[in-house]
This record gives C-alpha cells, sequence and structure tokens, in this order.
C-alpha cells in the first residue's frame, strides 16, 4: 500500500490510487504485468519520471514505471546520428552520453534531469530549443512498442512490422487525407490528440511520429530510436527586458530566425515568488530592467560572433533593455531561474497556491500577445491571477492559475474556466496542449477544439492498437470529466490539527504544507543533494515527492490509517532528515519537519523504537558519563571488546554493524572550568566577545574541536564565554519526532542564552546540525520573541572567521583536502564562509557533490538502515577518499556524524574547520 500510496499522482492535479505498481527489470516483466493486468481487469498506464503536469501517468489499475530498470542506451550511433534507447533512460543521460561524440539530443523540456524519453515521447515533449530542434515526434526515428496481447511491434517512417496494422492504418488516412490536412498539424506546438498528419503521404507515412503523443493509451514503449542533433561550436545567451508580459509575446515570433535556438518567456511574478524562497531572495539580479523577459540562446561558429550575433538579434527585437552573457556560470544562473518556473510558479509571492490546469496551451506565435491579453482578461473577470512562462518563440505558454480548489464551489469554477479557456485558444486557431500532452486536465476539451469526425478519427486509431481500451482510458479518447478526482481538491483536511510545528509558510497546516510538492521531481535528480536515500534505491517511495504523495494519503484518511498509518512510517523510515529538500526543492518541501512532526504523532502515547530513546536522549547519557569522572574512559575500553560493544548496541536497539561513539576523558566544560587563562593583556585593546555554544557532540565526545576553536578565536582577538549550564538545541529529540523534549530543550537554552544575545554577542556553533536546529527553533517554539532573537544571532565558526577584520594569525598549511559538506549546513547557510577561510588557509579543496554523508545522526545507527547509509557514502564520499589516500586523506568535516561515518568507512580522520585553523595557527 505505501508503494501504491506514492504513486498517487504525477506532476499534475490528479489523483488516482493505483491497484498495483509494477517495475520491470525487462521485457518478459513487462509481458508478464501485461498478462496480470488482463487476468485482474486493470487498465494500464506506463511511467517514466512522473512529470507529466495533465496528469498522463496516474491509473486506478496497473502502473508500470519504467524508469528504475528498463533505463539502459542500447548503442549510440554517430555515422547516423541516432542513439537506441530504452524508455526509462533519463534525458540527460542520453545527452551526457552522446556529448564526447560531439552530438545532443533536441528535445530540452526544464525536467531533462528526470524527464524519461520515453515519457517525452509519450506525451510529445519539446523544450526551450524546439525552436531549432523540434518535438520529440520530430526527433523520433522507430519505436518498439508492446500491445495489449503482449505482441511487439516495430514502426517507423513507411512501414510498420504488423502488416495488418500497417494497412489499417492506411486505409484511416486514405479515407480522411483532407480531414487531417485541415484539421491537424497546423502550426508546430499542435500537439493535442493523436499525431494523425504524420501518416500523410507529404510525411512518408511516419508511423513511429504518430505515436509519439499517445500518451500510453497504445501501449507501452520498449526501445526508441532517437535523432541526434549538432550542437553548435558556440552560444551566447540574450536576455531582452520588456514592459510587461505581452509586450515580450508580441515581440517573441519575429525572433525566429537562423541561429536563434531559444525564444523563452516569463513574467516579472515568477522573479517575485522565487525571491520568497529561503536563500534565493537575491535572485534575478542578473537580469536586465523589465516586467517580462525573453532568453534567446544564440549560436556562433565562436564566442565572439555568437555574442555579436545575439547583438544583431537584441537590435532587431527593439527591446530597451538588454543583456548578452557568454559566461557559463553565468548562463546557468540566468537559465535556473526559467527551469525551476514549473515549481516556482505554484507558489505565489504572496503565499497563494497556484496550480496546473490550463498549464500548457499554444496558440501560432504571431497571434501569442493577443491570446495572452485575453487570457489574462478572463482571469480577472473570474478573480484568479497566473503566472506566465514558456516558449513564446511557439506560442507555447505555462499558466499557474490560483484556482481555489479546497472547495466544491472553486472545482465548479475550475471546470467554468478550462472550458472558457479552451473556448479562446480555439478562436485563435490554437492548440489546448502545446508539448505536456492533454492527459486528464484536455482531453474533454478536445471536442471544442476538434470536430466530431476527427473525434472518431482519434477513436478509430486507438483501436487499431487498443481494440480493448487497456491502455489509459480516459485520455484523448472517451475522456474523463477535467474536474474528476483532483489531488488538492475537497476534503485534504482531516487530520489536520493539534500540530506542534507552526509551518508558517504554510498556515500551520500540516496538510496544506504536505501539498506544496506538486511533483516535478527535482528530487529524483541524479546531480544534486536530495533524498540520498532515492539516489541509493531508485525506489519512488524515498523520494521526497513519493514521501510526500504517501502523506497526503495519510492526511485524507481515506485509505491510510492517519497518523497511525504504517505505510506512512514506512513511507518516512528511509528518510535521512537531510533537509535538501528544504533548499533545493524548487517550492521547499521540508521533509525533514513533516517526519518530526508525523513521529510525534504517530507515537504519542505508544512505546517508541529503542533507538528513538537511545539515540534521541543522547545528551542527556552524554552529560550523565561526563558527570562521573572516569566512567567514559571505562566505557571506550569496555567495548573495544567486540562482542560486548555489540551486546551494548543490541541493548540500546542500534545497528550493530556500526561502532559505539567514544566519549572523552574530559568534556569540553570541565575542560573549561578548569583552565586558567587571563581575561586580558595589559595595555591592549578591549577584546571582542563571542559566546561558544558547547553542542552534546563537541562538548562530550569530540572536546578537541571545542578546544581548537578556544584557541583559534582568542588568538584572533576574541574573549570566549561558554555557557557552562548545561544546554542543547534539542535536534536528536526532534529528527526522533519527540517534539515536547526538543521544545523543553530549546526553551532551557533560549534562557541561558538570551542575556548574552540581549547583549548583543554572536554565538558561535560548530556543529553544522545544531546551528540549523537553532535557526529553525521559532517553527518550534514560535511564540516566545527570545527564540528569533538567539536564532538571528547563531553564526557558524566559518562565518566569524570569514568576517574577522582584525589580524590574521595564520600560516598557510598548502594541502588537499576533501570537503564534506554538511548536509544541514548545505541546506541553511551554505559553504561560501568555510571555502573562503580553508582557501585562505591553503587549503586545495575537492568537494563531495553528493549531499549527505550517509550517516545522519541517530538515522544511520537505527536497524535495517545500514546499506542504504553506505549506499549514500559510496555515491561521491567514500570514492572521493580514496582517490585522496584513504585512510591518509585530508579530510575536512565539520558535522560529527560526518566525521563518524567517514572514519568507520574509510579510516581517515575527518577534522573540523577549527582544527585545521589551529593547525595553521600553529606553524
Amino acid at each position: 500500500m505505501t508503494t501504491r500510496a506514492a504513486y498517487t499522482s504525477d506532476a499534475g492535479l490528479y489523483r488516482r490510487l493505483p491497484a498495483a505498481v509494477l517495475e520491470p527489470r525487462d521485457v518478459a516483466g513487462i509481458r508478464a504485468g501485461l498478462e496480470l493486468a488482463r487476468e485482474r481487469g486493470w487498465p494500464v498506464v506506463g511511467r517514466g519520471g512522473g512529470t507529466s503536469v495533465a496528469g498522463n501517468a496516474v491509473s486506478t489499475g496497473l502502473v508500470i514505471d519504467l524508469s528504475r530498470h528498463v533505463d539502459q542506451i542500447l548503442a549510440i550511433e554517430v555515422a547516423t546520428r541516432t542513439a537506441r534507447v530504452e524508455p526509462g533512460v533519463v534525458c540527460d543521460a542520453l545527452r551526457n552520453a552522446a556529448t564526447p561524440h560531439g552530438l545532443t539530443y533536441g528535445p530540452d523540456p526544464s525536467t531533462h534531469s528526470r524527464a524519461t524519453i520515453g515519457g517525452m515521447v509519450a506525451n510529445n515533449a519539446c523544450g526551450s530549443h524546439s525552436v531549432a530542434w523540434g518535438t520529440s515526434a520530430a526527433n523520433l526515428r522507430q519505436v518498439r512498442m508492446m500491445l495489449a496481447d503482449a505482441r511487439v511491434i516495430d514502426a517507423g517512417q513507411g512501414w510498420c512490422s504488423d502488416p495488418v496494422i500497417e494497412a489499417a492504418l492506411r486505409d484511416l488516412v486514405a479515407q480522411n487525407e483532407e480531414l487531417i490536412r485541415a484539421e491537424l498539424g497546423r502550426f508546430p506546438r499542435q500537439v493535442s490528440g493523436y499525431g494523425l498528419h504524420y501518416l500523410l503521404p507529404e510525411h512518408g507515412f511516419d508511423v513511429a511520429k504518430a505515436l509519439a503523443g499517445s500518451e500510453g493509451t497504445l501501449g507501452i514503449f520498449t526501445e526508441l530510436t532517437v535523432a541526434l542533433v549538432e550542437p553548435p561550436a558556440a552560444t551566447a545567451l540574450l536576455v531582452l527586458g520588456f514592459d510587461d508580459v505581452f509586450a515580450a509575446a508580441g515581440v517573441a515570433a519575429g525572433l525566429r530566425r537562423p541561429g536563434v535556438l531559444t525564444i523563452e518567456g516569463m513574467g516579472a511574478d515568477l522573479v517575485a515568488a522565487l525571491r520568497t524562497r529561503p536563500g534565493r531572495e537575491q535572485a534575478g539580479r542578473e537580469l536586465p530592467p523589465g516586467g517580462a523577459w525573453l532568453y534567446c540562446d544564440v549560436a556562433g561558429a565562436t564566442v565572439v560572433e555568437a555574442a555579436a550575433a545575439a547583438q544583431e538579434v537584441a537590435d532587431s527585437a527593439g527591446a530597451r533593455h538588454r543583456r548578452i552573457v557568454t559566461d557559463d556560470a553565468q548562463r546557468r544562473a540566468l537559465w535556473r531561474i526559467r527551469e525551476e518556473a514549473a515549481g516556482i510558479a505554484t507558489r505565489r509571492a504572496d503565499g497563494g497556491e497556484a496550480w496546473p490546469g490550463w498549464e500548457d496551451s499554444a496558440v501560432p506565435a504571431e497571434h501569442l500577445a493577443d491570446y495572452l491579453r485575453e487570457l489574462y482578461a478572463l482571469m480577472a473577470s473570474r478573480g484568479l491571477r497566473g503566472i506566465p512562462f514558456g516558449h513564446f518563440g511557439e506560442g507555447c505558454v505555462h499558466v499557474r492559475i490560483d484556482f481555489p480548489l479546497g472547495t466544491s464551489q472553486g472545482v465548479s469554477d475550475y471546470r467554468e474556466f478550462i472550458t472558457a479557456a479552451a473556448e479562446l485558444v480555439s478562436k485563435y486557431g490554437g492548440s489546448v496542449s502545446g508539448e505536456h500532452g492533454d492527459g486528464r486536465a484536455r482531453s474533454e476539451m478536445l471536442a471544442v477544439m476538434y470536430s466530431p469526425r476527427m473525434l472518431e478519427l482519434f477513436r478509430q486509431f486507438k483501436a487499431i492498437f487498443d481494440p480493448e481500451g487497456l491502455f489509459n482510458p480516459g485520455v484523448l479518447v472517451d475522456p474523463e470529466p477535467l474536474d474528476d478526482g483532483l489531488r488538492p481538491g475537497p476534503g485534504l483536511t482531516r487530520h489536520d490539527r493539534d500540530i506542534v510545528h507552526a509551518l508558517s509558510r504554510d498556515g500551520g497546516s500540516y496538510a496544506r504544507a504536505v501539498t506544496r510538492c506538486v511533483g516535478v521531481g527535482l528530487c529524483r535528480d541524479s546531480s544534486g543533494a536530495m533524498c540520498p536515500s532515492y539516489q541509493a534505491t531508485k525506489d519512488e517511495v524515498a523520494s521526497t515527492r513519493g514521501r510526500a504523495r504517501v502523506l497526503a494519503e495519510m492526511i485524507r484518511g481515506e485509505h491510510l490509517d492517519g497518523w497511525r498509518s504504517d505505510e506512512a512510517r514506512q513511507a518516512l523510515d528511509l528518510c535521512l532528515s537531510c533537509k535538501a529538500c528544504a533548499s533545493e526543492c524548487p517550492v521547499n518541501v521540508d521533509m525533514a519537519t513533516y517526519k518530526s512532526e508525523f513521529l510525534h504523532h504517530h507515537y504519542a502515547g505508544r512505546r517508541r523504537p529503542m533507538a528513538h530513546y537511545s539515540m534521541g536522549w543522547l545528551p542527556v547519557a552524554s552529560a550523565a558519563v561526563s558527570a562521573v569522572p572516569g566512567l567514559g574512559s571505562a566505557l571506550n575500553r569496555a567495548v573495544r571488546v567486540r562482542w560486548v560493544e555489540r551486546g551494548v548496541m543490541r541493548l540500546a536497539g542500534v545497528e550493530t554493524r556500526r561502532r559505539m561513539i567514544a566519549f572523552a576523558p574530559v568534556s569540553f566544560v570541565r575542560w573549561w572550568r578548569g583552565r586558567q587563562r587571563d581575561q586580558s593583556t595589559p595595555g591592549e585593546a578591549v577584546r571582542r566577545q563571542v559566546v561558544l555554544w558547547p553542542d552534546t557532540f563537541s562538548n562530550h565526545h569530540r572536546p578537541s574541536v571545542a578546544i581548537a576553536a578556544t584557541e583559534v578565536l582568542e588568538a584572533c582577538g576574541y574573549d570566549v564565554i561558554v555557557p557552562t549550564t548545561p544546554v542543547c538545541c534539542g535536534l536528536t529529540w526532534h529528527s526522533t519526532g519527540q517534539l515536547t523534549m526538543a521544545r523543553r530543550a530549546l526553551t532551557r537554552t533560549v534562557e541561558v542564552l538570551s542575556p548574552y544575545v540581549h547583549d548583543g554577542l554572536p554565538v558561535v556553533v560548530l556543529e553544522p546540525s545544531c546551528a540549523a536546529m537553532l535557526a529553525d527553533a521559532p517553527e518550534v517554539v514560535p511564540h516566545d520573541p527570545r527564540v528569533r532573537a538567539v536564532a538571528e544571532a547563531v553564526t557558524s565558526f566559518a562565518e566569524l572567521l570569514a568576517s574577522h577584520d582584525g589580524p590574521w594569525p595564520f600560516g598557510t598549511l598548502d594541502v588537499s583536502a576533501v570537503a564534506q559538506v554538511h548536509c544541514h549546513q548545505r541546506a541553511t547557510r551554505g559553504y561560501d564562509a568555510d571555502r573562503a577561510v580553508l582557501q585562505r588557509l591553503g587549503v586545495d579543496l575537492s568537494e563531495v557533490d553528493a549531499g549527505c554523508c550517509g550517516l545522519a545522526g541517530n538515522w544511520g545507527f537505527e536497524p535495517g538502515h545500514f546499506e542504504v547509509s553506505q549506499a549514500c557514502a559510496e555515491r561521491d564520499l567514500f570514492p572521493k577518499i580514496r582517490e585522496h589516500g584513504g585512510a591518509d586523506a585530508v579530510v575536512t568535516a565539520d558535522g560529527f556524524s560526518c566525521r563518524t561515518q567517514i572514519e568507520q568507512g574509510t579510516g581517515a580522520h575527518g577534522r573540523h574547520l577549527a582544527e585545521l585553523a589551529r593547525m595553521a595557527l600553529r606553524r
């Protein structure tokens, strides 16, 4: 049931609980799935990356996910500029494989880092470069597809391997040529319905292209041959600024000229929404002035020629504001804004929600400005607002609109708007869908766009391949109502009371927080830090999106048992609470917080796993051991005997393949109390004061870090103050869902720190996870203003050194080091300050790109997590350490968990920045 719940939706509005989910490993597995579906009477839909926005890839029957295993690049034929791939191959994987041959795959939707070729062809995806290289259909050469009776057919231009099907198709075209010419293929982005125009004689009876855009309604793709193109030698990005989106749309069509590869448009609302995201407050500063922008990639033989060509395009556009960029980093920063649009646009700058639905309409580009004016007038007349972006050069515009889908009246209004919008786009000779297919969102509107005769042709075409209607019923032919089974619709309010976290961005609503996830699937991008357990397993349940879908079902309570749901607990079990989603997800889904809240309710009044007690209460246990002189050393000696160590760990309910962390013979606070030091130096100016936070790990387990930090800070001219009253950020209680104790710990800490903060002193926190927890404290203790003041006073050791304007008492180390950035630091404070300090200390960094080390505090010690924990580390961390000398490698890692994972997995000794700084100080 957990897996079924994770597949209830794609990136669209629609919710369907599948009867079963199949992740086949090969064609035989697909065949077995189809046989089972026929036996059970289940409908079938194939699924790739699940990034469809029209509800194309959901079903109440069998969902066949081809992305996990059926994902091989079978051949790249340089001579013919083609590639043979299995349907689960990700777009970027194909492009990366083609790059060494001087080739690429032309279609590039904004989801290119996780969209699969099979899904792109099924929905006839296009992307920003379609101005130059066309749609997925245009780049398709041959198809292999399995039919409902498990037969496999091949098709290409001029042929189909099944003679009966070929004869039926030729007869269909021969009898309806003029109708097809009149209604289909009128402009490049008319992708609504089936591509029957590709069967016309002038297109060479191209059966493969006709199957593109069929949205899984005819069969399951098992192999595709696609065209590859040669990218230009150099490009320059031209960004044009306009007063408004209508002015940008009016210019776009005229920019279609040789060498212009993209003509992408977006409005200022998109940038305003982006600036509300944590860490993105300055986004869009690189843009020229304007209320809307066009992005034009312009080709040239050299960078100089490309820039000159871009200047010519700018002059022809007549835009007052322009910017031409050739630097790769700057180009990526600008394109990131546009590519994040699908997620960004779901949350408006004022916090309001916006949804797909009228997401994908297109008109001939020369009519786009007039169409947009009327579309905006239509929205205004109904009290709606939208954020526009899209492929303006081809007349395709995406708009996320703030439909009030939480009420029955809102759903009714949604239907009325979509109907009126379909009539409007038809008035301009347009298409209700411009690249993502019709799905459940727009198939019903084909009746507005096409004649009854054409709709009948669509039915005949489907019947040729799928006479029994097994595949994706309700899409394209005999469509389901467009307002049936909306995911964010009425009913998503159960089990949404007594929430502990403030959830301030979502009005205190757990349901609204969970439905932040719109399904764009960036959590499946293998190049990012999100969802390390998904990257290790490739299991949709382990993605942020999958977990969000399960939690949404839990909140509804229709199929899962609310807070007591074991299915929801299972979905969250492999969540490392790394917080990468809180910053990298376009809509900032914060699964670590959602998990903590769920565990709090799930175990209320019930016995928890033993690891929650032993690891959650570690701060108390560590303090108790440190309070007894010699006890820590005695425990360390005892557990050196492996069977004793395993026995203790088994009693504690933790993973016995791990090694116990050691206790310090003398805690940092005890060292501090017993230390004889001068408070000031005669003749010296008054020294600045800082508070050094004695976190549990730097205090009781590795005080060398805090001691090093003390010595370095004093050498830099600071008087260090250490609170000797026990304090704790509450992280271990928070991560195990013991929120009552987390609140108590934070409240006590605020009482201790508030006097220092009131005096304006910064609080230096050495442990990144503690810094992140303190920054989030207002969400856990929302009604105490002192909490926010403490959170704002927190600074990292690196941030303090980077901003230090006094004497620099360090030499240089002149070493190379592997840098493991703590996942919480990456998600909250970033690594810029650390990078600057380490470079100044003469450390040549090789940064780990994969995010979380895989231990993640208590998570990596809990039973059942060891294999996934090691797999996370093997993505990049462990290999990089082995490349740099293994146990002898210099590794910088501020997180205690990271250092533990590194030492237990590679034998290398991870060092905190404070320890490296002290080494440089001594030099």
